[in-house]
C-alpha cells in the first residue's frame, strides 16, 4: 500500500487539461451506465457543528475504484484549523486490497469540483463567453474561475459576495492572475453583463432570481450539497431553457431540485454524463439560457483519484 501526502498530490496533480479529461471521462461514463454509484453516506455531528460525508463509484473495466471520506467541522477557524479535511482510499477492482491512500486534506475534492463546474461550462455556455459573475469569494470561487479559463477565453470577472472585503481580497487575487474584476454591491448589478454565472455559496436561502439572469446566460450552482442549502430560486429553474445536474437524485435531495420537494418537476431534467455521453446540444441559440446544478459525485471521486496515481506513478 501506497501513502502520498497533499504536497505530493498537489505536485503532480493540477487543475489542467489532463485533470479535465479524466473527470469528463467519468462523467461521460456515468452517462452511459457504465458506473456502479451508491447513495451519499451522510453523517452529522451537531455538537461540533460537523458533518461526514462518504461518496465512492466503480467505473466498471477500470482497474481501481475510490473511497472518499470527507469531514466538514466549520467552527474549526476559530481554533486555528481548516473547516474542511478528509483522504481517498483507492482499492484494486479485481482484489480489493487497498492500493493507495490519498492523504490530500481536501485539495482532490477541491480540483475535481472545479473541474466539474468547467465541463459544465463547456457544453452548456456560449462558445464566445468572455465574462463570469461569480456569487462568493472562496477558494471555490478563484478555483471555478481557474478551470472555466481551461475551457472559455474569460476576460472579465464580477463578484459579488455577502462580504464586501472578502469580495475585495478575491478581486486582488483574481487580478493577479491576469484578470479585469470588478467588485459590486448587489447580485442583480454582478450579473447584468455576464455570459456565465457561478455560484459558490454556503447559502441557505435562494440568492439568485430568475429578474437576475440576462439573455443566452449559463449558470452554474456549486454551493447546495447538502439538505439544508439553497442558491437557486424557483423562478431560475422555470426560466432556464433547459436544467442539468450532476445526478437527479442528489439534486433532488441535496442540490436545486429540492425547491419542487413533494410536487412534480415541471420542466424536463438532463444529467451532464448523458449531455457529454450522447451529445446533445441544448444550447439551441446565443439566447438560450441553461443551468446545471453540481453536487458533486463519486465517481469524480474515482476518476480523479485514478488520475492522480497515475501522475504519482
Amino acid at each position: 500500500m501506497q501513502l502520498f501526502n497533499r504536497e505530493q498530490i498537489r505536485q503532480a496533480v493540477a487543475i489542467d487539461h489532463h485533470a479535465l479529461t479524466a473527470v469528463e471521462e467519468g462523467f461521460a461514463a456515468l452517462g452511459r451506465g457504465e458506473v456502479v454509484q451508491p447513495p451519499i453516506l451522510s453523517m452529522a455531528i451537531e455538537e461540533a457543528n460537523g458533518e461526514v460525508d462518504v461518496k465512492t463509484a466503480h467505473i466498471r473495466g477500470h482497474d481501481r475504484f475510490a473511497i472518499k471520506v470527507s469531514p466538514g467541522f466549520f467552527d474549526n477557524p476559530k481554533i486555528g484549523l481548516p473547516s474542511l479535511n478528509g483522504l481517498m482510499m483507492v482499492f484494486s477492482a479485481r482484489t480489493g486490497l487497498v492500493d493507495a491512500v490519498l492523504f490530500d486534506e481536501g485539495y482532490l475534492t477541491m480540483v475535481r469540483t472545479a473541474l466539474a463546474g468547467a465541463i459544465a461550462a463547456k457544453y452548456l455556455s456560449r462558445d464566445s463567453s468572455r465574462r463570469v459573475t461569480v456569487l462568493g469569494a472562496g477558494e471555490q470561487a478563484i478555483r471555478q474561475v481557474e478551470a472555466l479559463r481551461l475551457v472559455r477565453d474569460i476576460e472579465i470577472v464580477d463578484v459579488w459576495s455577502r462580504r464586501g472585503s472578502a469580495a475585495e481580497e478575491y478581486a486582488e487575487t483574481m487580478r493577479g492572475a491576469g484578470l479585469t474584476v470588478n467588485v459590486h454591491g448587489s447580485v442583480r448589478e454582478a450579473c447584468a453583463m455576464a455570459d456565465i454565472i457561478v455560484t459558490t455559496t454556503p447559502s441557505q436561502a435562494p440568492i439568485l432570481e430568475a429578474a437576475d439572469l440576462p439573455e443566452g446566460v449559463h449558470v452554474t450552482a456549486m454551493g447546495s450539497d447538502s439538505s439544508d442549502k439553497r442558491e437557486l430560486a424557483e423562478s431560475v429553474l422555470t426560466r432556464a431553457d433547459a436544467f442539468v445536474c450532476d445526478t437527479r437524485a442528489q439534486s433532488e435531495s441535496n442540490g436545486e431540485l429540492k425547491a419542487f420537494h413533494g410536487r412534480e418537476v415541471p420542466f424536463k431534467v438532463h444529467e451532464l454524463g448523458q449531455v457529454i455521453a450522447r451529445g446533445d446540444r441544448l444550447r439551441l441559440s446565443d439566447a438560450t439560457i441553461t443551468v446545471c446544478d453540481l453536487t458533486g459525485t463519486g465517481v469524480q471521486d474515482t476518476a480523479i483519484a485514478a488520475h492522480a496515481l497515475n501522475r504519482l506513478g
